[in-house]
């Protein structure tokens, strides 16, 4: 969806919208519509829209009114976001092709402008590729936001947002692409395409080159596939003199559980077992877009984990790139296995001051959160701290859950100097527990489980249901702030 900035009300198309706080319509506002609002109990309340049809100059004019809530509430953006995403909803396939928004006498700031307009954009992306007999209703026929009455500097803050919004977009359309359309070679494939002419380096290892590095485990979860393995490395330097910061994720393009093999309803949710991977290619995007002032690694650990007559077995040992040795207990606990190789790696090449890896990594954080936060796990408190905020500011939220040496003794091995699962309980923490013996001393690092996150069944404020994006507008405000600061 493109966003225009309109300047004269005569570039206004016929469907036109208006955004309210909670409480009584505008002044000017006809009479009728007024009444017709009220016996619709259309309160402004975030994420309602109501609409009116009215004469205008040219013909019919249809009126639409979205609430953005309460915005004295301290959370702004929330309101307004879910305000421009509930319109695009309505309208995507409304047969219009252009929606007008009228912030003249609103009294928004241009940051509250841009928050109306990076909601209805995020809501409006649909990954349409495969469907081919849509009927005319159901095809999306609005094309462009015309943004009237804007004050001055909104379109410089668009240009930043713009490059937000089109990290995410690329995040949900690799999380949604089939395991037979995106899988290691074609998930770094499509990343070269997308960051060319960005400034982004990229470096790519194949399996010969991570043997000959010694990573034994990433490998491991690999054998079973006849798709080969990759390691992605995404640098964008925007700023030198620097130790950089690292994200690292989790990229199993396809997991069936391998030898311990998942069961079959919902297997085919697995295609989005790569959301960590994703978001870290969505938010390099995003930070080579709009030119971020910092210092920054993306790394994606990328296979498949198959049941293959060659798979890994329940009961092997493999060997990590950092030396330590892993007793294989459930070839479905493949994640942790796949980024300890990819952080030990990254923490050798780059000497990060800062990691921060994301992984669809257990099934027992949406047990424990939900769909409303990723969990994170951290060594640091100010690193804990800095994502906390982050993840507040722009909605992409986090929950604290704790490690500590009381769960290290849960994943000690009899023969190996660690196994890659736990008992039962916990599964989330003792999963970020594995993943911090491989972190090296006095580096600060965060952990984020985002498997509840990453996909959701139902659409949401700016989402449709599927592929959320989540993590991109995290990472990119937690550089703003930190990094860039």
């Amino acid at each position: 969806m493109n966003i225009v900035f309109a300047r004269g009300a005569a570039e206004l198309p016929r469907l036109v919208a208006r955004i309210v706080a909670e409480g009584p319509l505008p002044e000017g506002t006809p009479a009728l519509v007024v009444e017709g609002a009220q016996a619709a109990r259309f309160a402004g309340k975030a994420g309602q829209v109501h609409e009116a049809f009215v004469a205008g100059e040219k013909g019919l004019v249809r009126l639409a009114f979205a609430g953005a809530g309460d915005l004295s509430d301290g959370d702004r953006r929330a309101g307004l976001e879910r305000a421009g995403g509930a319109l695009a909803a309505k309208y995507l396939t409304s047969g219009e092709d252009a929606l007008g928004i009228d912030f003249s006498g609103t009294g928004f700031s241009a940051q509250d402008v841009v928050s109306v307009l990076l909601g209805a954009r995020l809501r409006s992306w649909q990954f349409l590729t495969y469907r081919t007999r849509l009927k005319d209703e159901q095809k999306p026929s609005l094309k462009s936001v015309i943004a009237l009455g804007a004050p001055e500097g909104t379109e410089d803050l668009w240009a930043v947002e713009v490059a937000v919004a089109k990290g995410v977009e690329f995040t949900r359309e690799l999380v949604t692409e089939p395991a037979n359309v995106i899988y290691p070679e074609s998930f770094v494939a499509r990343c070269q395409e997308r960051l060319a002419g960005t400034g982004v380096e990229i470096l790519v290892l194949d399996d010969v080159q991570m043997a000959a590095l010694g990573m034994g485990a990433l490998l491991g979860v690999a054998q079973g596939s006849v798709r080969k393995p990759r390691l992605l490395a995404m640098r964008w330097k925007g700023k030198e003199g620097v130790r950089p910061t690292a994200f690292v994720g989790k990229g199993v393009c396809f997991d069936t559980g391998g030898i311990s093999i998942k069961p079959a309803a919902g297997m085919e949710d697995m295609k989005w077992d790569m959301g960590g991977a994703a978001t870290v290619a969505g938010t390099m995007l995003t930070l080579a877009l709009r030119k971020a002032q910092a210092d920054v690694i993306g790394v994606c650990g990328l296979v498949e984990n198959m049941p293959d007559g060659n798979a890994q077995r329940p009961g092997d040992v493999v060997t990590s790139m950092s030396g330590q040795t892993i007793e294989v207990i459930n070839t479905d606990a493949e994640g942790r296995l796949v980024l300890c190789d990819a952080l030990t790696w990254v923490q050798k090449e780059y000497q990060p001051a800062t990691v921060i890896d994301l992984a669809t990594l257990t099934g027992a954080i949406i047990i424990s959160l939900g769909h409303e936060h990723a969990g994170m796990f951290s060594n640091d408190d100010t690193l804990a701290g800095q994502l906390d905020s982050a993840g507040k500011g722009c909605g992409d939220t986090l929950w604290r859950m704790p490690i500590g040496p009381a769960y290290d003794k849960l994943i000690d091995s009899p023969i190996a100097d660690i196994k890659n699962v736990g008992p039962r309980f916990g599964g989330s923490i003792t999963a970020a527990q594995f993943l911090h013996r491989f972190i090296d001393k006095g580096v600060a690092w965060a952990h984020l489980d985002i498997a509840g996150t990453v996909w959701i069944d139902k659409p949401g404020a700016t989402h449709e249901k599927g592929a959320t994006g989540f993590g991109v507008r995290l990472l990119d405000r937690f550089v703003r702030d930190t990094l860039e600061a």
